[in-house]
């Protein structure tokens, strides 16, 4: 039987792929090839940079390193994790095995965590099973995070040093550029590129569509309960780069708010700074400072973030969107019905119940809140609505001014999931996207539901290939417009006009824009 060659010429040097085996029979994958310079030494903070061409073959069969963060949010097994490098800028191509007569569908994948977490190596992404089910080529992105690539330090630029601002966005746009420039080589249509993420991914969706920069680089999105209000003022911006510095200098520094008197370090001894210091005090300059804006004075607790600059990010995704000024692709757009569960369980980022309400400056949709969400559960409920589903349905009415858009809510669990009390919680959609629960890492998650797993599998696969191949997901799913239509996945799946309506408007107040 014919199939397509492992060796594929790019625009930078040649790349030896390998072929699937078992369960990802029929599939073939090109791993870690670099879609930007490495950014190290000089290169650190700055804008991405062209590939570096190789000569000869370049082995891409395994995984490149994960950007820099804790070890233990890299682990890809029992006791193995991903080594990790300043070093990240690099991708993965997943792709069925057979020729095609026609150019494929492609969707790239932007990963999750809070923008500071996470690598493409995660087994989760794996994409070989979703690029076979839809007969498309699936890309997988790293991108630099946290204090690499979301802290701006442009203040402390010279003529001689340059710093620059919002170098996670910008990896991210590179990457598509990749895709534009080589993913025809291995069969896919540039002019049909359907980028989608969950979590910090979903924000960095929403966000592209906010970024003049991306225009042109793909025609469709999908974001998974994307924190739409996930990005930083360039004021507060400002503020944090000030208060890392201090941090980086001096790892004892216990500061617990803003010191409007303190003296700015100079731009000689910020440079300096930033030169000598290690990935490490970096990173855990980093860490702490995630711990300091978890108590200082501003509206954004996490400090790492694209920055609204005003240029590359001209407003918020919100605001964007609220004034029909995002960029005019078809989009898929939905959350999670216990978004908030996992992170009760395993990772308590998110603001508890009473400092949400408190943020909420319209004095009768706090109260209105309040009285919505009233029991104990509802309080997580609360936490959870307020960084995913009410900025997400805000989002979507206004994105839906100028291009097709679709919402959901994906209530389906197992009853493993249930026991575990997480339910259908932030991220565990992706079991189904990827076809997880027939791989080592989800399969123990279908027992008892195996043949539910697999038509939800199925459903959701045939929705997402279907949109990226032609733009609409499917049959029976109709666009969010004034009737505020919802396609409810579960086994089976049904459409459900405004779910939890009184909740939604005490929202859309909250959200709205001036």
């Amino acid at each position: 039987m014919t199939t397509i060659d492992s060796r594929v010429t790019t625009a930078d040097g040649i790349v030896e792929g390998a072929r699937g085996k078992r369960s990802r029979r029929g599939t073939i994958s090109w791993k870690g090839i670099p879609f930007a310079a490495p950014p190290v030494a000089g290169g650190r903070f700055r804008d991405p940079q062209p590939v570096h061409p190789w000569p000869g073959v370049r082995d891409c069969t395994r995984f490149a390193k994960a950007a820099i963060q804790e070890k233990r949010f890299t682990a890809v097994g029992p006791g193995r994790y991903q080594p990790m490098s300043e070093d990240c800028l690099t991708l993965n191509v997943f792709a069925p095995d057979r020729p095609s007569s026609t150019p494929r569908p492609v969707m790239v994948f932007i990963h999750g965590g809070a923008y500071i977490l996470g690598t493409a190596a995660t087994p989760l992404y794996e994409g070989s099973l979703l690029a076979r089910a839809q007969d498309v080529i699936v890309v997988t992105v790293q991108y630099r995070f946290g204090p690499f690539g979301y802290l701006d330090l442009s203040a402390y630029s010279s003529e001689d040093r340059t710093y620059d601002s919002n170098l996670g966005l910008k990896d991210q746009v590179a990457a598509l550029q990749w895709v534009q420039t080589n993913i025809a080589a291995f069969g896919g249509d540039p002019a049909n590129v359907t980028v989608f993420g969950e979590s910090a991914g979903g924000s960095a969706v929403v966000t592209l569509l906010s970024t003049p920069a991306a225009e042109g680089l793909f025609a469709r999105g999908i974001a998974e309960s994307p924190a739409c209000e996930l990005v930083v003022s360039a004021d507060s911006a400002s503020l944090y780069a000030d208060e890392f510095l201090r941090l980086l200098r001096d790892p004892e520094r216990r500061a617990t708010g803003f010191d409007p008197d303190a003296e700015r370090l100079s731009t000689e001894d910020a440079q300096k700074l930033l030169a000598r210091s290690s990935s490490r005090a970096i990173h855990q300059a980093g860490d702490r400072l995630m711990k300091f804006a978890m108590h200082a004075d501003r509206a954004e607790s996490v400090p790492f973030g694209p920055v609204v600059d005003g240029t590359y990010l001209p407003a918020s995704p919100l605001e964007t969107a609220s004034r029909g000024q995002t960029l005019p692709v078809p989009l898929v757009i939905g959350s999670n019905h216990d978004e908030g569960l996992l992170f009760t369980k395993l990772w308590n980022v998110l603001p508890d119940a009473e400092k949400t309400l408190l943020r909420v400056d319209d004095e009768q949709a706090r109260e209105d809140l309040a009285a919505l969400y009233d029991g104990a559960r509802d309080r997580i409920e609360l936490t959870g609505d307020a960084v995913f589903w009410g900025p997400m349905t805000a989002f979507a009415a206004g994105h839906g001014s100028v291009a097709p858009t679709y919402v959901y809510r994906y209530d389906f669990h197992t009853r493993l999931l249930a026991a575990a009390g997480v339910r259908a919680t932030h991220a565990t959609e992706l079991f189904a996207v990827f076809g997880a629960y027939r791989t080592a890492i989800g399969a123990g998650l279908a027992v008892g539901d195996w043949r539910s797993t697999g038509r939800v599998i199925n459903d959701v696969q045939d929705r997402w290939g279907a949109f990226a191949t032609a733009g609409t997901p499917g049959t029976g799913w109709p666009t969010y417009d004034a009737n505020r239509k919802v396609l409810i996945i579960d086994d089976p799946d049904r459409v459900e006009v405004d779910p939890e309506g009184s909740r939604r408007e005490a929202w859309s107040r909250v959200h709205a824009i001036v």
